[in-house]
């Protein structure tokens, strides 16, 4: 066998409809659109959507969600998953995203106070919940905002650290 005696099996290739062709060919004249109408002309004929003028699905449907292309979406991370890192450890996006706790570095993070936190850890993050700060806090850790903005939750309002 060589490659330029490969073939297609028997009926695996179909010849195309040659339109126009006379009337021998049996598609000859109007080459099977038939006489006037829409359908007929050329550039004729209706999208695939439409339904004869009756009220379109995507109509119909009703319109769900909202995409507010202005908020910031965060990316969550709770303190249950904070408590896997070490004594000491400098958590910031790129060990997040290590760890596996997040998926994209670029995207902010906020970090929420969902469970409990043993380990002393420094945190460098978007953004972080009261409770969150505090409970960092109460293990030995410190807490600083990317932002520089003040960590919410603190008696003083001054930065963790």
């Amino acid at each position: 066998m060589k490659l330029n005696k490969l073939r297609s099996p028997r009926g695996a290739v179909k010849k195309g409809k040659r339109l126009g062709r006379g009337p021998g060919s049996g598609s000859g004249k109007t080459s099977s659109h038939g006489h006037k109408g829409q359908n007929s002309r050329s550039g004729g004929g209706v999208p695939p959507w439409f339904e004869g003028g009756q009220m379109p699905l995507q109509r119909r449907i009703p319109k769900r969600g909202f995409y507010n292309r202005f908020k910031t979406y965060y990316q969550i991370v709770n303190l249950d998953g904070l408590s896997r890192f070490e004594n000491g450890s400098k958590i910031n996006a790129k060990v997040l995203v290590e760890a596996g706790l997040i998926h994209k570095e670029a995207l902010p993070v906020k970090i929420l106070g969902n469970g409990t936190i043993e380990t002393v850890l420094e945190v460098e993050v978007d953004k972080i919940s009261k409770s969150a700060a505090k409970a960092i806090q109460n293990a030995g850790g410190s807490v600083k905002l990317i932002s520089g903005d003040k960590v919410p939750g603190l008696d003083d309002g001054e930065s963790l650290q």
